[in-house]
């Protein structure tokens, strides 16, 4: 499943890709029609606070989650509720740019993270587009924590 986040859910769209969901976040220039656009040739999701663009999106046949609250773990259960979560997904997407992230040999990012990461981990993963690297961290427990806190 796609979704793509209106500029109001800035934070909600990080903790999608963190949970490898593809999400297209929408920046404030973007207006409606196009979120609508977007929408429809992506095939993806349109969530929104907004009433009046999630009434257009479904005039357009596209499928939308219409959340109600500010709060991002409410948002997240929201989500999740309507689409579960798969694990194997779990942090398979850069949560910057959103393409997909690729296992990279440790050998390789020597010098381009902290030491005592590279000292103290041993797989790697890598966004080729905003040359970003990951690893698992010990805020992975709690990331994982919260998606069964909230399912």
């Amino acid at each position: 499943m796609k979704f793509l986040c209106d500029q109001m859910l800035g934070t909600l769209a990080k903790w999608l890709r963190i949970y490898g969901f593809d999400t297209y976040f929408a920046t404030d220039e973007i207006d409606d029609s196009k979120l609508i656009d977007i929408s429809k040739k992506e095939n993806r999701v349109l969530i929104s606070r907004d009433i009046q663009l999630i009434q257009n999106a479904r005039r357009e046949n596209i499928d939308t989650i219409l959340l109600t609250t500010t709060d991002l773990d409410e948002q997240i259960k929201n989500v999740i509720i309507k689409t579960g979560i798969d694990e194997n997904k779990f942090l398979s997407r850069c949560i910057i740019c959103n393409s997909k992230v690729e296992k990279i040999d440790k050998e390789k990012i020597e010098g381009k993270v902290p030491g005592r990461v590279f000292k103290n981990n041993k797989d790697f993963w890598y966004c080729k587009k905003c040359d970003k690297i990951y690893w698992k961290g010990s805020h992975i427990e709690k990331m994982k924590e919260r998606i069964k806190l909230l399912s």
